[in-house]
């Protein structure tokens, strides 16, 4: 390896994508609707502070449905998605649960096209 300097930019400003935005924004409106404590299903997004800013207003993260207690609570799926099997856990459970997956628009847009399209080839 030679010694030549290495130079590195950083963009300005950093941040996250629209729909992690999103996301964290589901869980802070989320909070001051219900009140705390407002679980989120695995952390929002992969990043300690914003977790842990989330945690200080109200959020509790849980791994799985089973572990709230008070199910009459409500639940956020994170920004990254959840298995089918989640949203119909929550059904049996009788919560209330908000989906903050960041690709969740998106991917209903594309069935709508999806299904537009076919209909004219």
């Amino acid at each position: 390896m030679s010694n030549k300097k290495l130079k590195i930019l950083l963009a300005s400003p950093r941040g996250f994508c629209a729909g992690v935005e999103r996301a964290i924004e589901i869980v802070k409106k989320s909070v001051a609707k219900y009140g705390p404590p407002v679980y989120v299903r695995h952390e929002i997004v992969h990043n300690k502070y914003v977790v842990d800013s989330l945690k200080n207003i109200g959020a509790i993260f849980v791994e799985e449905l089973d572990e709230i207690e008070d199910k009459s609570r409500p639940v956020i799926f994170s920004a990254h998605g959840v298995p089918k099997i989640v949203p119909a856990e929550a059904i049996n459970y009788k919560m209330e649960y908000i989906d903050a997956t960041w690709y969740q628009k998106f991917i209903e847009k594309l069935k709508i096209y999806t299904k537009l399209t076919t209909i004219f080839y």
